[in-house]
């Protein structure tokens, strides 16, 4: 599943290409997505022009003058700017059709993903209003953790992973964060120090500006038109290494489940 660090390198990628070009039309081939694409909406933004390429967590967001479109790429989807010529194939369900020749495609095989649009403050949409902070931003920091964690049970691995906590902390950043810090997965979100939520905002911050910085040179081009989504060729510590040596004390790699999704650590430097 595309996490935060793949799509704000989706971001990057199409900015450049579709910012302040103007929309001629939109094609829907298929509009039974997560939610059914709006069928007003080629005529919403049809002769608008692009302003801004933006993001919120994972929903990206095509601002213009008549409103925004808010993209999400689901579980298996894409964006690339292609030549409109470029004939579609199965499971490439909506054009944005460009006036200069080039087309925004999205391609969703599972069909998770979302094309939406609005005209009110698309952070005030329903499925943006109640996320988190932004992870990288200023914001999100350990007095902030700390204050949301108190008094709760919940793992500070699920605590960590929940949108409305924070955003785009997905499983793999989770694992890896928790280990730069040195917290045990399964402990309780209550009963971690300041101190340690220090070090585990310092660490989540660095893990996704890695995973952002990598996948800047790792995603296939943003032109071509089977590019998939990206995941970052970075140099993991725990997660898919169970039975291996921990990089720091050799201790064989713990697995187990945590709400559902695989949890990776060591026993001896997380305690």
């Amino acid at each position: 599943m595309p996490e935060l660090p793949e799509v704000e390198t989706t971001r990057r990628g199409i900015a450049p290409r579709i910012k302040g070009q103007r929309i001629k039309k939109v094609v829907v081939r298929q509009p039974k997505l997560r939610w059914p694409v709006p069928k007003n909406i080629n005529l919403r933004v049809k002769g608008q022009v692009i302003r801004d390429v933006t993001r919120r967590g994972k929903y990206l967001l095509l601002n213009t003058d008549a409103g925004t479109m808010i993209i999400h790429l689901g579980m298996s989807g894409s964006l690339r700017v292609i030549n409109c010529k470029l004939a579609a194939e199965k499971h490439d369900h909506v054009d944005l059709i460009l006036e200069n020749g080039q087309c925004l495609r999205l391609r969703d095989p599972r069909r998770f993903g979302a094309v939406l649009f609005t005209t009110d403050d698309p952070i005030q949409h329903k499925l943006l209003k109640d996320l988190g902070p932004e992870p990288l931003e200023s914001d999100f920091n350990a007095d902030y953790l700390f204050k949301k964690s108190r008094k709760r049970s919940i793992t500070v691995k699920s605590f960590i992973m929940d949108s409305k906590i924070v955003v785009g902390v997905g499983n793999i950043y989770a694992s890896e964060s928790l280990f730069r810090a040195g917290i045990h997965p399964k402990k309780a979100a209550g009963k971690v120090s300041k101190e340690k939520y220090r070090l585990l905002v310092k660490a989540i911050k660095a893990v996704l500006k890695a995973a952002i910085k990598s996948g800047g040179t790792t995603l296939q081009d943003f032109t071509k038109s089977d590019g998939k989504p990206g995941y970052f060729k970075q140099k993991l510590n725990v997660y898919g290494r169970k039975g291996l040596p921990c990089p720091h004390c050799g201790k064989a790699i713990t697995h187990s489940v945590i709400g559902q999704r695989a949890t990776y650590y060591c026993t001896h430097c997380q305690k």
